[in-house]
């Protein structure tokens, strides 16, 4: 390499450089300019022994010597010197003394169909000289989303058939796509059966008589795609032949949404009379279901069919009659009912013996209402659902009617804890307040429990979603079964509400009330993601961060998702562990909950008498004994798990009342 050129005194050009750590000069006249080039990444392989050289000529050191036969690897060159590694050291090789080694490639494509032409071979790998694994016959169809380039450049594609991955030639196939039509009845004209795939190379699902209509509109090859007495899978096309019978089958009342404008017609044909025009997004329910994919269905008292095609099966809690219910009021009313009328209906539906928060507690929620304008029947109504009328163990656990900060993944640890239920009703009543009943925060659609709509893979549509439930809760008919609640405690009455005015005064956010989750002794955790570490809980400036597979000691998780860990005796906090995906971040070994009263503590794992050391009440946490490999200690039965008590004494508890918690 010359960074510098000169000029002598009778024109010549010299170029300086450094060579065996003396800087020399050159005539240019004497050398060639090449330059430094980069290509995608090929691998060579020796033919000669080859000197691995310091740099870019044999007049450099060698570094190694690579033996016949090895394989390097290159993207880089100048003049015919190539830049290679060979066992951890980089330096030059002369290209004449290796060969270029020729690879299968294999590229990724979108999802393409493929028929064979005739009998067929199909192989393990893409290589033609290698033995064939089977063969299937002519119109045999295939989805294929991997194609591979062959060692003498032709093309194969890579398809699966009876479980297994195999290739087939490009040459011995052709490409065929899906075409959909007009749903249209066929009749089978003889016995024949429904396959699996596109091809009688699949597995035969069921057989299906001569004479039966099939409603088909989707097609690829010389295959139709059918749904037969529920099973889906494909038919000859050639078995087939249009059938003009139209058949009608009552449907148990299902639910469906339509997908775009629609068409109410008066009979099963896009030719029909017009009844009317529904609304996208607009749920309806059907009876009746037609051979050629049309729907019964009523809209505005009218009834009619509407074609399947833009209509989709939903669950919802749209109650689809009337909406003069509780369902619908605004929930910024001021309601009639009493406290009295709360607690007797909360103490006719808790069960002898079973211990109740709620249990008196009727005067809370006017107190709230009263306090915050929020529908005082309301409130208890969502308190008694959420709650089980103050039974559950979040509610007993941590005075929570609501599940307030609960996730599906982790209920309990996740959920708040208050100080009393006077505390949690009040934080409730202006939550919502300033949230789902305020039209100026992002939550509010709708003043009213509402409903939500889901399809069946249970993704909202949010075009039919109203109220509350649109974003506060999972289930469709939470709304729905809230409003049962009131109307149990005190029949709607739609003269009072039509006439009640609504509190429009909008509180500030509550703050998050003091609470946590303390931890026993000897929780063991293993970090599975990131965590950052902070001196104090709610610090902003990080101390250090841990990463997968550290182990720590879990302390302590307070209200607002801070939790204080233990490392090497240093105790920190962090935010970073997220409840709805704690997977993601940590796995806790060995922490159990109760989940029974008065559970006893044993000196043995049997129940024979006199071997009670002492209790635990429901939601106490415990620490469960952990074996030399990380394993919980169990009895031989495995139904007993061994604890260690807060004053440093061991025992033993059955595991059927003992949670595993973040494990």
């Amino acid at each position: 390499m010359s960074t510098q050129k000169v000029v002598n005194s009778i024109g010549q050009t010299w170029l300086r450089v450094s060579y065996n750590e003396k800087t020399l000069y050159l005539n240019s006249a004497d050398v060639t300019k090449s330059a430094l080039t980069t290509f995608e990444q090929t691998k060579y392989k020796a033919i000669n022994i080859a000197g691995l050289y310091q740099s870019f000529g044999n007049s450099y050191k060698v570094l190694a010597h690579i033996p016949i036969g090895t394989v390097v690897s290159s993207s880089k060159r100048i003049g015919n010197w190539y830049n290679v590694t060979f066992n951890g050291i980089t330096g030059y090789v002369y290209i004449s003394n290796f060969t270029k080694v020729n690879e299968i490639k294999y590229e990724t494509t979108s999802t393409a169909y493929y028929f064979t032409k005739a009998v067929t071979n199909l192989y393990a790998t893409p290589d033609a000289t290698k033995p064939v694994v089977t063969t299937v016959n002519g119109d045999n169809g295939f989805a294929s989303t991997q194609k591979a380039t062959d060692l003498v450049g032709k093309i194969w594609y890579r398809i699966n058939y009876n479980g297994q991955n195999l290739y087939v030639k490009s040459e011995d196939v052709t490409a065929n796509s899906f075409t959909t039509f007009t749903t249209t009845n066929y009749k089978a004209l003889n016995a024949t059966y429904l396959y699996e795939s596109f091809g009688d190379a699949s597995k035969q699902l069921i057989q299906i008589p001569k004479d039966t209509v099939i409603p088909i509109s989707k097609k690829i090859g010389n295959w139709y795609s059918v749904s037969y007495n529920g099973v889906n899978g494909y038919v000859r096309a050639g078995d087939f032949g249009k059938s003009d019978v139209v058949t009608i089958t009552n449907i148990t009342d299902t639910t469906y949404v339509t997908t775009s404008e629609l068409n109410l017609r008066q009979t099963y044909d896009a030719s029909s009379s017009l009844l009317t025009v529904i609304p996208v997004n607009m749920v309806l329910i059907a009876t009746d279901k037609t051979s050629n994919n049309w729907y019964k269905v009523s809209y505005n008292g009218k009834t009619g069919y509407v074609s399947g095609t833009y209509i989709k099966q939903v669950k919802t809690g749209d109650p689809m009659t009337s909406r003069d219910s509780y369902q619908f009021i605004d929930l910024r009313t001021q309601s009639p009912v009493t406290a009295s009328q709360i607690n007797t209906y909360i103490a006719n539906n808790v069960k002898s013996g079973v211990k109740s928060i709620l249990t008196g507690q009727g005067q809370l929620f006017i107190d709230a209402g009263n306090k915050y304008g929020v529908n005082a029947l309301y409130l208890a109504a969502h308190a008694i659902h959420e709650s089980g009328f103050g039974t559950s163990q979040i509610s007993l656990g941590k005075n929570n009617l609501f599940g307030f900060g609960s996730y599906d993944s982790t209920p309990y640890i996740a959920s708040y804890k208050f100080m009393s239920v006077q505390e949690n009703v009040e934080y409730i009543a202006r939550s919502i307040k300033s949230t789902y009943l305020n039209p100026s925060n992002w939550k509010y659609k709708g003043a009213y429990l509402g409903f939500s709509t889901k399809d069946m893979s249970n993704v909202r549509i949010d075009g039919a979603s109203e109220g509350m439930n649109f974003y506060y809760a999972t289930d469709p008919n939470w709304g729905k079964l809230i409003a049962q609640h009131m109307q149990k405690i005190l029949p709607f009455d739609k003269a009072y509400y039509d006439k009640a005015q609504p509190n429009t005064t909008i509180p500030g956010s509550p703050t998050t009330p003091v609470g946590s989750d303390v931890f026993p002794a000897n929780i063991q955790a293993v970090a599975k993601g990131n965590i950052d570490l902070y001196t104090a809980k709610g610090d902003t400036t990080k101390v250090k961060s841990i990463t997968a597979g550290t182990t720590f000691l879990l302390l302590e998780k307070t209200n607002n998702y801070w939790f204080k860990l233990s490392i090497n005796g240093n105790v920190f906090w962090t935010n970073s562990i997220k409840l709805n995906v704690y997977s993601q971040t940590l796995s806790v070994k060995n922490l159990g909950r109760v989940t029974t009263d008065g559970l006893n503590v044993r000196s043995t794992a049997t129940t024979i008498e006199n071997n009670v050391i002492g209790t635990l009440n429901l939601n106490n946490y415990v620490s469960i004994v952990t074996n030399t490999d990380g394993t919980l200690t169990m009895d031989s039965s495995k139904k007993w798990y061994k604890i260690k008590l807060a004053n440093g004494s061991f025992g033993w508890v059955s595991s059927s009342y003992v949670k595993q918690e973040l494990k």
